[in-house]
């Protein structure tokens, strides 16, 4: 794996420590802005749909730049936006920073994919996006309870701080070790890009993506008043259980990303249906405080287990398009992180209690693992006429293949449904 795939990894925890901080952040934040909790909370709403609204956007308004100077803008951008953030004299000022980190970080994640996946051959795609998503991980881990801790003792402030110190470390990783990626023959045209929102499969691969996170979103936004009231657990059991969630999203994304290459399908299928198994014993043995904290490990595990292929799936079927591939995947994510924790709190207010977040978000999960199922019926179907009836196809690139030659760096190139990574998975 090229070193700067990791310096890529690197810049996603400083995106996804700002993302999450806020969970632990919001009782000072509330008292220093002189708002209701509920309220600082829109700051984590706002993040998550400036993440659906910024991929897209950023995704076509870079198109035809450069993608190593789009990535030093962007991470530039964010972190000046972190800074902001620390320096807000007002809830209004902050809540601005909020939404513009928020697109910076929509731009670096959907322009960053297609620059690890331009970096790699054919079949180590889930590598690259595991060593991407790896870094979330370790936001979870790390990032986020080091942002509490901060916040405890030094101010919520100094945890944007932080976060802008590390994405400085980012942005000179990003500008030293990335190399400039060729640009292809022919420019990147929006109209040709735009091609791929025509295939069904796109559209079910980000319903099955958005789906499969909301589920375990749906649980988890509201892990910490489950723990509490049900659970009974002490308040101080939390930030370490999170932690644990994020140890087991570790776990999950190296393993996801071990196998995902060869069998993507099938850790599709397996991920998702261990993550609904997982959710319905989390709603069963809710007042059970040790199952409630060993399915918390085991749920992060499943979730991010599945997140490479989830994110290799819609590359390997939007070849035409990687750019707009990596802000559909950003979008998809974003959409369950938004969509699960809305359903979690209609449950909630519907006076069903916290655990039956947990049954709302095997709801989701049911219906992904149905969608995944018809997805590869499609697939198997379409591998069948590549294989009976398409000599015309050109021929498929080697492991061994360099960068350039790869069809990530080819946006003319048609979009083929079925790979030959994805061939093996049949």
């Amino acid at each position: 794996m090229p070193l700067a795939v990791y310096i890529l990894g690197l810049a996603v925890f400083a995106l996804g420590t700002s993302e999450f901080m806020l969970s632990g952040l919001l009782p000072p934040l509330a008292d220093d802005m002189d708002v209701s909790i509920p309220t600082a909370g829109l700051l984590i709403s706002a993040f998550a749909i400036g993440m659906v609204i910024g991929a897209p956007l950023l995704a076509v308004a870079t198109l035809r730049l450069p993608r190593r100077t789009t990535l030093i803008a962007l991470i530039t951008v964010f972190g000046l936006g972190q800074v902001a953030g620390a320096l807000a004299p007002t809830y209004e000022v902050l809540f601005a920073s909020r939404v513009i980190s928020a697109f910076a970080c929509a731009g670096f994640w959907a322009v960053g994919a297609a620059v690890a996946i331009a970096m790699v051959p054919l079949d180590a795609r889930a590598r690259a996006m595991a060593v991407m998503i790896g870094g979330l991980s370790i936001a979870n881990v790390l990032g986020v309870p080091a942002g509490a801790f901060l916040g405890e003792h030094l101010g919520w402030r100094s945890a944007f701080w932080a976060v802008g110190a590390a994405s400085a470390v980012a942005l000179a990783g990003v500008m030293t070790l990335i190399p400039r990626i060729p640009v292809p023959a022919e420019r990147p045209q929006l109209k040709r890009e735009m091609t791929i929102y025509r295939d069904r499969q796109v559209w079910l691969s980000i319903t099955v993506t958005a789906l499969s996170a909301g589920g375990v979103f749906c649980a988890f936004s509201y892990l910490a008043p489950l723990l509490t009231d049900v659970a009974g657990l002490d308040s101080g059991w939390v930030p370490s259980v999170l932690g644990l969630f994020g140890v087991g999203a570790l776990v999950g994304t190296a393993l996801g990303g071990r196998y995902a290459d060869a069998h993507l399908f099938g850790v599709m299928l397996s991920g998702i249906t261990a993550s609904t198994v997982l959710l319905v014993l989390l709603a069963l043995t809710a007042s059970n405080p040790a199952a409630v904290v060993t399915l918390t490990f085991l749920l992060g595990v499943s979730a991010f287990y599945t997140a490479p292929a989830l994110n290799a799936r819609i590359f390997n079927i939007a070849a035409a398009a990687p750019t707009l591939a990596g802000a559909t995947t950003t979008a998809a994510f974003n959409l369950g992180n938004t969509g699960g924790p809305w359903l979690g709190g209609v449950v909630i207010d519907a006076d069903f209690g916290f655990a039956s977040t947990a049954w709302a978000g095997a709801a989701m999960a049911v219906v992904a693992i149905a969608l995944t199922a018809v997805s590869l019926r499609f697939h198997h179907r379409a591998t069948s006429r590549v294989v009976t009836g398409s000599p015309k196809l050109p021929p498929s690139p080697s492991p061994s293949a360099s960068p350039a030659a790869s069809p990530s760096l080819c946006p003319s190139a048609p979009a083929q449904d079925a790979t030959p990574t994805e061939a093996a998975n049949g």
